[in-house]
């Protein structure tokens, strides 16, 4: 019987191409989605991509959080779609134009709107004049997305179940912050177990250094995908 992927999508933030190249062939098999982050796009360019994805047409999730004037992101957003990115992160806070502009520079790709980085807490938010807590920063800044056509959002795991009331069933979930138990948080302020991002209502988990920080990262992928699809047939 073949094993459909988690719906995981891996951080490939690698110190070179070689390496994120080679734990994108390692954890492909388990995994729906890799994930380019900026520093890496910056150091290689549209070849990172085409490298990750390899042989195997695994979903790539250009993360390079947008956010200007909206001409300049629709510039943006057209130029990287022709490298067929399942996902293109925005940044939400940009407001609805910037968010309108980049749907319609890459019709084919999942504008996916960042509403409150997983690194910040409610006092970063109230030294940024943001009016908080975080919960209703994100749920606000996900209505106006939607609203300006983002098919998908990026929130953290804790936000997931008050965001998927707030817009709906249709638009994909998206949650970084996700540690498996006993993980370290590391530079994430609010986090949550794969299991507990699935059963609040996320469609695709973030995870990064406990796959690709582990000594064989596929094993790691694989170990995470079959808890999760044990999860999903209610197994304990």
């Amino acid at each position: 019987m073949t094993v459909s992927p988690a719906p995981i999508a891996v951080a490939l933030d690698a110190p070179d191409l070689e390496t994120a190249a080679r734990w994108a062939t390692q954890v492909t098999p388990h995994v729906s989605t890799v994930k380019v982050g900026l520093e890496l796009y910056l150091r290689y360019g549209p070849d990172v991509v085409a490298s990750v994805r390899g042989a195997s047409g695994v979903q790539v999730f250009l993360d390079l959080k947008l956010h200007d004037i909206p001409a300049t992101v629709a510039g943006a957003a057209r130029a990287v779609a022709r490298l067929r990115p399942a996902f293109l992160t925005v940044h939400a806070a940009g407001g609805p134009a910037m968010i309108r502009a980049a749907v319609e520079a890459a019709p084919a790709t999942r504008v996916t709107a960042v509403t409150v980085l997983t690194s910040l807490g409610d006092g970063d938010l109230d030294a940024l004049g943001v009016a908080g807590p975080a919960s209703d920063a994100v749920r606000r800044l996900a209505a106006l997305a939607v609203d300006a056509g983002a098919q998908a959002l990026v929130c953290s795991p804790r936000e997931a179940a008050a965001v998927r009331a707030e817009v709906g069933p249709d638009i994909t979930l998206i949650t970084p912050g996700v540690r498996p138990s006993g993980a370290a948080t590391q530079d994430q302020a609010r986090v949550a177990t794969p299991e507990a991002a699935l059963a609040a209502g996320a469609d695709l988990l973030v995870i990064g250094r406990p796959i690709t920080g582990a000594a064989d990262p596929g094993a790691a992928a694989a170990g995470i995908a079959a808890a999760l699809r044990r999860v999903a047939a209610g197994a304990p």
